[in-house]
């Protein structure tokens, strides 16, 4: 399993220290790209990767909340993205941006909203590297874990083992040490965590509890 923390969630005004502050305690950062459409806020674009890439050797997982993701995805994949993810319901070509992505280098992901169903992956799940579920409505830091995505998680899992697939499971929204195990359980490896790391005054512990609650029966 992994931790990615979510830079939604740090200093703005000192993002690269932020990201070179956790650089010892992960390997791999989640960047949450808002356009003010698909969802209410507007955060940041690929200039952020580009700068970051520079600043820090952390690996970047993107996840694009946008209208339209193919006309982004060239500028994130010359950014230096190492995973993007795209949701399925804003991509009206779908299997065309994962291999956009794909051939651009980096990892291919879908993003299903709390409210999309399982059913939705069945023709794009043999094309991708990962599925990644939400656990809250998508544009707002800092929600609630909606507890019935244990069971859609689970779905997606079992989707994948029917099928002898090597996809993972991500999960963002709402990721702390009493959801990580109960999603941990339900098949995920990929735990987008951003208040849970960025809000405490000790980080490098907040991601270290983040980990030992794996090991939680």
């Amino acid at each position: 399993m992994k931790i990615l923390p979510s830079i939604l969630s740090a200093n703005f005004a000192r993002l690269a220290e932020d990201v070179q502050d956790i650089a010892k305690d992960v390997d791999m950062i989640h960047v949450d790209v808002m356009d003010g459409h698909f969802v209410p806020n507007i955060t940041m674009g690929a200039n952020v990767v580009q700068a970051l890439k520079k600043e820090t050797t952390v690996a970047q997982d993107v996840h694009l909340m946008v209208e339209e993701p193919i006309d982004l995805l060239p500028s994130f994949l010359e950014a230096g993205a190492d995973m993007i993810s795209v949701h399925i319901e804003a991509c009206k070509h779908l299997h065309r941006a994962i291999q956009i992505i794909k051939d651009g280098g980096a990892k291919a992901g879908v993003v299903l909203n709390p409210s999309t169903p399982v059913s939705s992956l069945a023709s794009i799940i043999k094309d991708i590297d990962y599925v990644l579920i939400m656990t809250v409505d998508p544009g707002f830091g800092g929600q609630s874990f909606i507890y019935s995505m244990i069971d859609k998680i689970k779905a997606v899992h079992d989707m994948i083992l029917s099928m002898n697939l090597s996809v993972e499971i991500e999960v963002d929204g709402g990721i702390n040490p009493e959801t990580l195990p109960l999603c941990l359980q339900a098949g995920a490896s990929l735990f987008v965590a951003g208040s849970a790391v960025f809000n405490c005054s000790d980080r490098h512990q907040a991601i270290q509890d983040l980990i030992q609650s794996s090991q939680t029966e």
